[in-house]
């Protein structure tokens, strides 16, 4: 457990973008078919796992002791970033300037745009723009949970098969109420995980 509980945080938290760009879409009635989810979930799993490669290279050049204090408080750091940014944004109502800190006002513009010939569903080409999109966010979180020494395969994993299911979910929840309560509150969320894992890797 100790293992696979901050692989599950660090890919939950990751994939809570996919949750909200699934209800945006889900909202435009935009459809992604299975392919088209697989070919997302493979890029933002390779971009996932060439950030943690460099991070494990970067923790090498630290004591065990440093690189886990250094990456934990990297991913707290990012944590209290999403909470407060998030937090600004609702009370200010702004778009936000990052894909992570977007909730479904913002998301719905981004699932119209994505689908540049408007033909009401997300083909390979476009899928691809989504993906970069998605995997940008992970960048900072990824490097730094692999020199805290999170376990790569098993996030690698997780996070391929989260990005399938949450994207999957987040369409289903659509126009729903719930839906939209939780487009608003994911980056709230998120950046609570990432707290939540940060506090772990420091502890351990």
């Amino acid at each position: 457990m100790k293992i696979i509980l901050p692989a599950l945080l660090f890919s939950i938290s990751a994939c809570l973008d996919n949750v909200v760009v699934g209800i945006a879409y889900g909202i435009k009635k935009i459809k992604i078919g299975i392919s088209v989810n697989i070919m997302i979930a493979c890029i933002t799993t390779l971009g996932t796992f060439l950030s943690m490669v460099f991070g494990t290279y970067i923790s090498k050049l630290f004591p065990p002791f440093v690189a886990n204090l250094l990456g934990g408080g990297m991913i707290v750091f990012l944590g209290i970033y999403f909470i407060v940014e998030s937090l600004v944004k609702l009370e200010r109502n702004t778009p936000a300037r990052t894909m992570a800190l977007k909730d479904i006002e913002d998301m719905k513009n981004y699932a119209r745009k994505s689908d540049a010939d408007c033909s009401g569903h997300i083909d390979m080409k476009e899928s691809i723009f989504v993906a970069l999109g998605l995997t940008l966010n992970n960048i900072g979180t990824g490097i730094a949970a692999s020199i805290t020494g999170v376990n790569i395969h098993i996030t690698l994993v997780a996070t391929f098969v989260l990005s399938i299911l949450t994207i999957m979910l987040g369409r289903g929840m659509g126009n729903r109420v719930l839906g939209r309560f939780f487009g608003k509150y994911a980056p709230l969320i998120a950046g609570a995980l990432l707290v939540l894992l940060g506090g772990i890797e420091i502890a351990l």
